[in-house]
Formats: C-alpha cells, structure tokens, sequence
C-alpha cells in the first residue's frame, strides 16, 4: 500500500516536472508549522537557484496548477516561497479506512524479502545475565521484531560467549572441589554422568571463584589455561564437562531471556565456528592475504585514506592460537556457508566499533563476504546511574538482569497497589510482570540506541508520560470503551466516517502515518521511532477521549464510526510495543 506522504510527493512532483522543473524539487513532508497547513513543499527555494527565478514565482506557478487537484483542500504561499498543503477529509478518511482494512495497516511486502542474521546476545556461560547484557538483548529482538514485520526472513543468533579462558576457569574451580568426578580421570571408560555435578546457583558462584584465585595466583591461571587448551583440543572428559556446562547455563539463559520477552532461533556459540578456522586460516595463506608480524599473523586492513589508525587483523598469536577476532571471521564464514544472508547485524556495545571494523575490512578484503552483503554494527551506548556512571548496586558491583527486573516490577506493583486495592494479588502480580517489563524495556528503546541513557527507576515505571507503563493504560482504557460497547450489543461495521474535529483529524492522520514510520525504522535499525510515533498517538488519542463521550454519543453512526477509529488506535499501539517485543496487560 502506497504511503500516503508518497502519494502526496506524486502528486507535486508531476506538478513541478509538467512546469518544467525537475521533478525532484516536489517533495513534500510533514509541515513544521501544523498551526498554518498538514504538509509543505519547500523545493521552490533550491529550484530558484538552478532555474534563476525567484523562489516566490516558481511556488506560485506550482500553487497554480495545485489549486485545482481533488485530494488538496487548500494550497497557500506563505514567506518567500514554501507550499503549505491541506488534504481533504474525503481523501484522509479514504485512506484510513484501508488502512482499517489492511492486516498490517499499510505496510507492504518487499518485492524480494532479504535474508537477516541479527546477533544480539553476546551472553557468557557460566557467568549470570548482569545490566550489561540488556541493551543487546532489547535492542537486537526489536530489530529483529521490525525487520520480520516487514516480510524478511529474519534469524536471531544469541553467539554465546562459550570457548574461552572462562571454561577452563570452570573446569579446574571444579576439579579442585571436587575432583572425584569421571571428568576428570584420563583412564575413565564408559559413558559419563547424564545429570550435571552441579546446578546453575552452584555454576554462578564457580566461576568468580575460579577468576579470583587465577588473577591472584600464576599457577591456577596456567592451569585453567592448559585445561581450556585441553577442551579446545577434544579432552573427552572436558568436553562432557563443557556440554554439562552448557546445557545448564543455557536452560537459565532462556528463562531470563524469556522474562523480557528475548526469543533466539540459533542457541550457537564461538565453539560452532572452531571447525572453519583451521580451513580460513588455510584460505587466508593460501590467497595471500596474511604475512608474518612479530610471529603473529596478520591481514593488513587498514586503507590509504583512513584518518585514525586502524590495526592489522590478527589471524593467528605467535603461539599458533586463535583470538576472538579470529572467531568473529570465522563466524562470518559460517553463516554466509549456512545461511547466505543479504545482511548481518550486530548488536554490540559501541566500545567495540573498532574491533568488528577490523573483522568487516577483513571479510571484504578477503572476499569472505559478498560485495552486496550488508555488514552492520549497531554500537549501543551505556545504561548509567542517576550520578552518569555505568548502572551499578548500592554496594558498587554489577546487578544481575534478574534482579534488575525484580525490582522495576517491584516498583511498578507499589505504584498499581495506590488505585488497584481491590484486585487480587494473583492479577496484581502479572500486571506487574508485563508492566514492570515494558518501564524497563520502552525506557531503553525509547533512547536512541547509540545514546547513553540514564535508568530512572521512577520515571519509567511512572503511568504518565513518555513511557511503557503509559502507553500500556492507553490500550487498556480503549480496550475497556470497546468493551462496553460490546455489551452494549453495538454492532461493529468496519467503516471510519469523515473526522467531526480538529482532534479527530489529528489522530487519523497521525494513524496513517504507521506504515511510513515502520519502514522508517526498519531502514534506519531506529526503535526509538516507533517509541516516539505511539507516544504521539496516545497522547492525540487521550485528548480525543477527554474531548468525546464516545459510549454516549447519540448519533449511532458517529459513534460506530468512532469505536472503528479506536479500535484502529488500539491495533496499532499494540502493534507498535509488539515490535519492541512489549505485551499489554488485559487490566491495570
């Protein structure tokens, strides 16, 4: 379905190039003066220069030709020469009643869907879900909520952090306190024990065990250095130990994923890329794309019109192991194996811009990757504390997810008790899940993703506002009017009349705007648009509600007309914080 801006834009352009203008200079857009006109054209000031007219004699031949046309109202000069345009109610109503009627409200379907690969994970096993994880989590899944809303064959990969140093930690922290188990005796024949020695409590306090006694001792540190290369080199008590480890921290992992409505289609790590290495570092020498530095090997990436350094990719340390870098290229290589994607997106802490420069300039360079292959690093800024430092506990450490989403439902339930005595704590409690997720969720989308933010606890679980909590109590206050009317028996045909108000009109233009402001972020990997665009309408749509006596309206056409209308505003408010992967209660 045409967006109604483009339908617009057609209209002048065809204006402009039959005056023999280029048609480019018909542009129209949303007016920045609302209280003169809807739209604007402001192309006759930059077709003034090129066609050495004045820019008033340019607009005014357009206006001329404008002020006959069956979709505008009215068409004025105002200033030196912008074109203020009015729709008619007619074409407005027209135009929201098939959005009505289409299931996604205007959005079409890409001629030729692409094939995505967003990773927005980045979890660590054996080592609990903290603050730091978040932004990746909620940003990523939103994305990915956009872009298959869109049509696209989407696939969220959630790359665990599951190869390192930190297994080896794990594995010789246990040996040490238990060191009786078959994992670790060379000799051990048979099949090893199908329960894990351990559950996710006792897995979470090893490993800071393990990292302290290793930064403070050189002997464990070597010795959680030889057990990972041990693993890393097919140990098969090591190996059961690692898949212990990972069955374990993966089912915590996709519980307090799922408490923010977080959901992956690939559980893969850094180990499911170990197999490629050994063939691109191969393909690497092969083709001559590394040489030797300081016994390490390397792929010289930097370019000749580069104005900061940036590094040589290293392949290969002088000991023969791989890195981390190593394994995002060869993660690269597996994915365009597997699954020959059109884009891939990262959803990384920003700090880390200049190491996935380094891997892309590599892929490219090396021709791993496609040149039509889009690889896109979404660096997300931090989430501080009221004093602008990085969100910490009351004793300083790093909280845990969990404990974060504790305490905003917490928040949110002390807020619902003031004006919700009577509801039962059963309902009180899942308002408070769904609630408590969206403050927090809505409270990061709504800053732009490269942005630092600070968390206010209060401001976010607050009902009023630019919030999630407010924009939840909108859906439920249309949900409760059209549920009355149900009651009522008040049959529903699908028809919006012409608006009756200034109000009225804002808000079905604000409405047709939907498919324009999803595309919008789509292209641009933006949430926060879609944060600011259902703000907007529930604000116009509160004001329509405190403006009518909807329910009581006598006039029955009127007032079918504007149940269809909010029944429209609550679809797409619902929409709207689906694709920021936000629920509404059915009460607050």
């Amino acid at each position: 379905m045409q967006k109604l801006i483009h339908i617009l834009d057609d209209i002048v352009k065809e204006k402009f190039e039959k005056l023999g203008y280029d048609k480019e200079y018909g542009t129209v857009t949303v007016s920045n003066r609302y209280d003169l006109s809807q739209f604007q054209c402001n192309g006759a000031l930059p077709a003034a220069k090129k066609y050495k007219k004045a820019p008033i004699m340019i607009a005014n031949e357009v206006m001329e030709e404008l002020q006959n046309e069956p979709t505008f109202e009215k068409v004025f000069i105002a200033g030196p020469g912008f074109i203020n345009i009015t729709v008619k109610d007619s074409f407005l109503t027209r135009y929201i009643n098939d959005i009505y009627g289409d299931k996604k409200y205007g959005c079409t379907q890409p001629e030729k869907p692409m094939t995505i690969i967003v990773d927005y994970g980045g979890a660590n096993v054996a080592k609990p879900l903290h603050v730091g994880h978040l932004r990746a989590a909620i940003i990523g899944e939103s994305i990915k909520r956009i872009s298959r809303f869109q049509g696209h064959n989407v696939i969220g990969d959630v790359h665990l952090g599951d190869w390192g140093l930190q297994i080896g930690m794990v594995i010789t922290e246990l040996k040490r306190r238990q060191s009786e188990l078959p994992y670790f005796d060379e000799d051990f024949k048979g099949e090893y024990p199908w329960e894990a020695p351990f559950n996710i409590k006792e897995l979470e306090s090893i490993y800071p065990a393990a990292s302290k006694l290793a930064k403070e001792d050189e002997k464990a540190m070597e010795e959680a250095r030889n057990a990972t290369f041990e693993l890393q080199n097919g140990r098969e008590g090591y190996v059961a130990l690692w898949k212990q480890i990972i069955k374990v921290s993966v089912a915590d992992l996709k519980k307090n994923y799922g408490n923010l409505n977080v959901e992956f289609d690939l559980w893969k790590g850094e180990s499911d890329c170990q197999k490629y290495i050994p063939k691109l570092v191969n393909y690497l020498k092969e083709n001559n794309y590394t040489y030797e530095s300081e016994g390490a090997l390397v792929v010289d990436v930097a370019k000749e019109d580069d104005t900061y350094t940036v590094p040589p990719f290293i392949v290969l340390k002088s000991d023969g192991a791989s890195l981390y870098s190593t394994t995002d290229l060869a993660t690269i290589w597996e994915r365009v194996n597997d699954y020959n994607p059109d884009a891939i997106i990262y959803v990384v802490d920003k700090r880390q811009g200049l190491h996935f420069e380094q891997v892309f300039r590599c892929a490219r360079k090396s021709q791993i990757v496609k040149a039509d292959l889009s690889l896109e690093f979404i660096g997300f800024g931090t989430m501080n504390g009221k004093d602008g430092k990085p969100f910490k506990t009351r004793e300083g450490g790093v909280m845990k997810l969990e404990d974060l989403i504790q305490t905003i439902q917490d928040k949110v339930k002390e807020k619902s008790q003031v004006n919700n005595a009577d509801m039962s704590s059963e309902n009180m409690d899942s308002i408070a899940i769904k609630v408590g997720v969206s403050a927090l969720k809505y409270g990061d989308l709504s800053n732009q993703a490269t942005k630092n933010y600070v968390f206010d606890i209060d401001r976010f679980a607050s009902f009023e506002g630019n919030t999630g909590p407010y924009i939840q109590y909108t859906i439920v206050r249309i949900k409760s009017i059209l549920n009355k009317a149900q009651s009522k028996d008040i049959s529903l045909p699908k028809v919006i009349l012409g608006p009756s108000s200034d109000v009225e009109r804002d808000l079905m233009l604000k409405l047709s705007k939907f498919n324009e402001v999803i595309e919008g972020s789509f292209i641009e990997r933006a949430p926060h648009k879609i944060c600011e665009y259902i703000f907007e309408i529930s604000n116009i749509f509160n004001r329509f509600y405190h403006e009518n006596r909807i329910l009581k309206e006598e006039n029955l056409e009127k007032r079918i007309s504007w149940l269809n209308l909010i029944n429209l505003t609550k679809d797409i408010l619902e929409t709207g914080l689906d694709l920021l992967g936000i629920e509404t209660p059915e009460e607050m």
